[in-house]
């Protein structure tokens, strides 16, 4: 399949989707709006945490609307707002959640992770480093195709709080030039590394058509704590709205491929959609 091909096929799919809310008012928490439920369901009933009911939902209740991308640059708006906290959280139909992985993507790694979301048919955010990017531009295209959402994550991983402004802006711009020649479209959502935000960053993504997204739940899975804890760790932190930080590159990733295997219907069995946000520019 041809750039053009892609392009289109990506485009039809997107075709009425709907779009995430604006922030709250300044000083309140930020939420993300989730995918809406398939036509023809209802949305499922809130419950908090990972010890609501875990009847099982039938297939058809796991699959979801194609929700990749945003639409070619063209049709956006100049820039969204300048932020001056990320989004933490997301609101929207049901108890939803969204998955996000940092660093990749590395092919010991991320093919797995990718294997294991198709199998239940959900989606999740990837956020990459353009470093490794630049050589794993196959696999960014496969997220896109399959559906997930590719973000930026820098291109080397530094400490933004410790850059100029202009070494901040090569950093991001150099990164969303690998994404959209990977697959044509320049990424919506960026997430500063190591959480390390500040005004530069927050100004550098409006001013270059991104959102900032943080995370509510740390798996702290780069400190190799052993599958079953990461696991724990989401099932613990599950609830409506949790954004659930983990990683497919940086270091030896296979207690997180582990843990996504087993944690993943865990939470499809408890009633939760797996997704991811929708945004707009306000």
């Amino acid at each position: 399949m041809n750039k053009d091909q892609f392009l289109s096929r990506r485009r039809a799919l997107l075709a009425g989707a709907a779009v995430l809310g604006a922030a709250g008012a300044a000083g309140a928490a930020h939420l993300l709006t989730a995918d809406p439920d398939p036509p023809g369901r209802s949305a499922a009933a809130p419950a908090a945490g990972a010890k609501a009911n875990r009847a099982a939902l039938k297939p058809s209740a796991y699959r979801l609307q194609p929700i990749a991308g945003y639409g070619p640059a063209r049709t956006r708006p100049a820039r969204p707002l300048v932020r001056h906290e990320p989004f933490l959280r997301m609101s929207g139909h049901g108890r939803s959640m969204v998955l996000t992985f940092d660093d990749g993507p590395d092919p010991r790694y991320t093919p797995d992770i990718l294997r294991t979301l198709k199998a239940h048919d959900v989606r999740a955010m990837f956020f990459v480093c353009g470093e490794r990017a630049v050589d794993g531009k196959d696999m960014l295209r496969e997220m896109a195709e399959e559906g997930h959402v590719v973000g930026n994550h820098t291109w080397s991983h530094p400490l933004l709080t410790r850059l100029s402004p202009h070494a901040i802006r090569s950093e991001i711009e150099r990164t969303s030039d690998i994404i959209e020649e990977a697959y044509g479209e320049r990424p919506a959502w960026f997430r500063a590394p190591y959480g390390g935000w500040n005004r530069a960053a927050f100004r550098l993504c409006a001013e270059l058509g991104m959102e900032p997204l943080g995370w509510t739940v740390d798996t702290l899975d780069w400190r190799a704590p052993g599958s079953d804890t990461i696991e724990r760790r989401v099932i613990n932190g599950a609830a409506p709205g949790v954004v659930v930080l983990s990683h497919d590159a940086g270091g030896n990733r296979s207690q997180s491929v582990r843990a996504l295997r087993d944690y993943l219907p865990r939470l499809l069995d408890s009633g939760y959609h797996v997704t991811v946000p929708r945004r707009q520019y306000t």
